[in-house]
């Protein structure tokens, strides 16, 4: 016989939400509690919720240590390290936080949040580079950011879901929308490459350094005003999702939606995202003050470490939560993650950071280097003809991994003087 329901006890409160009775992780806050006693077991209760979000945190450790690092100027292989395996777990926090103050602000705004912290690690390191003018970090880690979800973790996706399943499908119409938001994106960074080139196909930037500057103010011009122009489609594309066009993306909602209640209040929510936020800040500036040194010291170069070694950091919790979906057999959330994010970045965070960088007076722009520019191009258009038709098995991730693999190694072997022209980058 089931023991007498304790009156105080904690309930659940309308469609499972929790309230102030309600017992986490084995602490119940209680009625009669006084003031000091209850909030210090909320307070409690948030901390541990939050600590064990995710298996990663348990790499919490190296935030201090990193910090720490930084602070008495260890040596800067030590400090690149130990702020790379610190950024990994505030990432996964930085998640939590917001999908917790999503399920209380509802679709339209909790999408805004996803849009704006979804991936806050790239955003917060890229400014700090970007004040430090470290143009060619800043766009490494963009352009790595999108390859790294559209041909890593896709790739992964495509893979293990395929083998657990013959065949999964997705929603190809919604697959199709963002890929071709995607084509536009490479659009934008081939034009004003081609433009470069056009330009300055037979100009020497030290014997004809006005024309050059003239040349470089034209490629800066154009990315400005194609940035404004990709930040408009943003919130077009953010309208026909969230309200004209709800019932082609519902599968995706409803997945996403499922059952879900928030651990946190809201306001402990937006407290983690606050604290982390600013963690990740500290890290990211020592993270990006260390990268100068490394490159003199070792083989790695400016451009492989933001276009492969960052994004991997920053998007560790997003790589993860998407093959999990793909092995339930949850495509379109899965395809929403990792093309999702790569739309955020090529149409929204980029030219945020052009036009960020207009106003700090940094030579940020949308020209990458024609090898880059190719890059991009290519896994686009591979991308876009596997999913076409709204079908995956794992070899169509075994052909996204190997495409990933071969651009890390062309990346890892094309070192950093070989693209020395361009807005931002000195004249040698």
């Amino acid at each position: 016989m089931a023991p007498p329901r304790d009156p105080e006890a904690g309930t659940n409160g309308i469609n499972g939400h929790t309230n102030e009775h309600t017992p986490l992780l084995g602490s119940t806050v209680r009625s009669d509690d006084n003031f000091v006693k209850r909030h210090a077991k909320e307070g409690w209760n948030a901390t541990m919720s939050v600590l064990t979000s995710n298996y990663v945190n348990v790499l919490l450790v190296f935030v201090p240590i990193g910090i720490i690092a930084g602070m008495f100027e260890w040596a800067p292989i030590t400090i690149f390290t130990l702020n790379f395996l610190a950024i990994v777990p505030l990432a996964a926090l930085l998640s939590y936080a917001t999908e917790e103050i999503s399920l209380y602000v509802g679709q339209t705004l909790g999408g805004l949040l996803n849009a704006t912290f979804g991936n806050a690690v790239e955003l917060i390191v890229s400014i700090v580079a970007l004040q430090k003018n470290e143009i060619r970090i800043v766009q490494a880690s963009m352009l790595g950011s999108i390859l790294s979800n559209i041909l890593l973790v896709l790739g992964c996706c495509f893979l293990f879901g395929g083998i657990k399943y013959k065949e999964q499908t997705f929603n190809s119409t919604v697959a199709s929308t963002m890929s071709s938001l995607m084509a536009v994106a490479a659009g934008s960074l081939i034009i004003p490459a081609a433009l470069y080139n056009s330009f300055n196909n037979n100009i020497d930037p030290i014997k004809n350094p006005e024309q050059y500057a003239s040349h470089n103010s034209s490629i800066l011009l154009l990315s400005r005003g194609a940035s404004i122009v990709l930040l408009i489609l943003y919130i077009l594309y953010l309208f026909f999702q969230l309200k004209t066009h709800t019932n082609l993306f519902a599968d995706e909602q409803d997945e996403e939606e499922e059952t879900e209640t928030p651990t946190l209040s809201v306001w402990s929510a937006g407290l983690v995202l606050v604290i982390v936020t600013f963690m990740v800040a500290i890290c990211a500036e020592y993270l990006v003050d260390s990268i100068d040194s490394i490159v003199a010291t070792t083989n790695i170069s400016k451009t492989f470490i933001g276009l492969i070694l960052l994004p991997i950091v920053g998007n560790a919790a997003e790589h993860v939560t998407a093959v999990v979906v793909a092995t339930k057999n949850k495509m379109d959330l899965a395809i929403g993650v990792a093309i999702g994010s790569s739309l955020q970045i090529a149409i929204l965070v980029t030219p945020f950071l052009v036009i960020l960088g207009w106003i700090m007076g940094r030579e940020m722009s949308l020209f990458f280097q024609t090898f880059e520019t190719t890059v991009f191009f290519v896994s686009v258009l591979i991308t876009n003809y596997l999913i076409q038709d709204g079908k995956s098995n794992y070899l169509e991730g075994a052909m996204l991994l190997g495409t990933y693999i071969i651009i890390g190694l062309s990346f890892y072997v094309y070192p950093d003087n070989e693209q020395g022209k361009g807005p931002g980058i000195p004249i040698p």
